[in-house]
């Protein structure tokens, strides 16, 4: 989301044996994008898996917006896979405004039938520390997790 380039339809191209079609010097960052992986998974139960199935599906749409997706209404979470649902990537011209369309797209994912990790990371999103960029690989257990409750849960 930060380059324009499909990342995906090159790989295909390189591993069919095409030259990748850019050079470094041709790639242009502008922006930045912040991504959430939505899981079906109890956060205030040590993210325990949850199976069963979706009543609701419903993911939000914008153009700075992308919702990477099987889900769909009535699908069944069985408990022999991974919990993962969807992975919603935001586009900003810069972090806090990435971070604030991705708050606002969890906001407006609707999935009925299990608990999901969506208002979880909507509340991650929203703290202090995140939004300053002053965290670190053990600041969920040690910073976040101790004093977050689910019932604050957007």
């Amino acid at each position: 989301m930060v380059t324009g380039i499909d990342v995906v339809r090159e790989q295909l191209r390189i591993a069919g044996g095409t030259r990748i079609a850019l050079d470094q010097d041709e790639i242009a960052i502008t922006g930045h994008a912040v991504e959430a992986r939505i899981n079906a998974e109890r956060p205030e139960n040590g993210f325990m898996p949850s199976p069963g199935t979706i009543t609701t599906w419903a993911a939000p749409v914008a153009t700075h917006l992308r919702v990477e997706t099987a889900c769909y209404s009535g699908w069944t979470i069985t408990p022999y896979y991974d919990s993962l649902l969807a992975k919603v990537v935001a586009y900003g011209g810069d972090r806090p405004h990435a971070l604030h369309r991705l708050r606002h797209a969890l906001r407006h994912l609707r999935v009925d039938g299990v608990p999901t990790t969506a208002g979880f990371a909507h509340d991650v999103l929203a703290h202090p520390d995140v939004l300053e960029g002053r965290v670190h690989t053990k600041w969920l257990e040690e910073a976040f997790l101790p004093d977050w409750r689910p019932e604050e849960v957007a």
